[in-house]
């Protein structure tokens, strides 16, 4: 069986991408959280299991010999495990936008990644966003909405159904809800179809469980 390594999961972002990728994937794997920061943290990353990611998380271990890091490629590999039909859309031309897309997602959003931290388990009163988070809340409108018109069809998600692209977003989704940064209508319709799919939930009430509290995540945002 696959055994995924993640962090906690009221914080870790690319951890949530890793475990959803795996569910999408539909193939057994067990999971093994790993507290991020805590006093053995540092000691635990140099162990054999997590040595290929060089001590992040999520790392991916299908047997002894396989192992993929980075939530992008946990994603691509799973892709061609199962079969190569779960996590992209089947038109070509809405498959090649979900993957820039998804892409575009992995590589950008300094800001918005820097300024406001995933913490699933909280919801702070809104804070008027930095330009720099603001130009980025822009570019992920323009980019759900192309994709919702485009392709998105009579489904929920960005391109119908749920794919690679929402696994990606997902996180996204947390903090625009956690720090409620201002969105335009239809994509409220979108983020609550995504934080109430049955693997975000199940997810959430993994992080709703968890014991460990990181300090500096738990900062509320400030005005500038």
């Amino acid at each position: 069986m696959m055994k995924l390594f993640i962090g906690n999961k009221a914080y870790s972002s690319w951890s949530l991408r890793g475990w959803l990728a795996c569910k999408l994937s539909g193939l057994p794997f067990e999971e093994v959280v790993v507290p991020l920061y805590d006093e053995a943290w540092e000691k635990r990353r140099e162990g054999d299991e997590f040595a290929p990611s060089s001590g992040k998380v999520p790392i991916l271990w299908d047997g002894d010999d396989i192992v993929v890091w980075d939530s992008l490629a946990i994603v691509e590999y799973l892709n061609e495990k199962s079969g190569g039909d779960r996590f992209w859309p089947a038109d070509t031309a809405a498959r090649a936008m979900a993957r820039s897309m998804a892409a575009e997602m992995h590589s950008s959003f300094a800001a918005l990644r820097r300024e406001h931290s995933m913490n699933i388990r909280q919801i702070y009163a809104p804070v008027p966003p930095s330009e720099a988070v603001t130009q980025d809340i822009a570019r992920i409108m323009q980019l759900w909405a192309q994709a919702r018109a485009r392709h998105g069809g009579e489904g929920e998600f960005l391109f119908g159904d749920f794919s690679a692209v929402d696994v990606m977003f997902a996180p996204v989704v947390t903090r625009f809800i956690t720090y409620q940064l201002p969105v335009p209508r239809f994509a409220e319709a979108y983020m609550r179809a995504v934080i109430n799919h049955p693997w975000m939930q199940e997810w959430i009430g993994g992080a709703q469980a968890e014991e460990w509290v990181i300090d500096k995540f738990e900062t509320p945002p400030q005005l500038g």
